[in-house]
């Protein structure tokens, strides 16, 4: 399992395989849901995720940028269903 650095960038995201690339994307894709869940079950139909506190924002940012690079790649994510 590969460590994911507190700042991802692209040059960290280009050591990556195609394999270690859908991994990160499917457990930063999963804390993201976590903490989106947390805030839509807070707030109902008042939850806007770019008034979220800082730490939903950081784990959509970490997670939009590995599947931006994941889509790039012409990968596709797995999703449990």
């Amino acid at each position: 399992m590969r460590v994911v650095p507190e700042r991802i960038d692209m040059t960290w995201i280009g050591t990556l395989t195609d394999e270690d690339l859908i991994a990160i994307e499917a457990r930063l894709h999963a804390r993201f849901s976590v903490l989106e869940r947390r805030e839509k079950k807070l707030h109902g139909q008042k939850y806007q995720l770019f008034r979220s506190p800082p730490d939903v924002m950081d784990a959509w940012d970490r997670w939009s940028r590995v599947n931006t690079a994941t889509r790039g790649r012409s990968l596709n994510p797995r999703r449990p269903r």
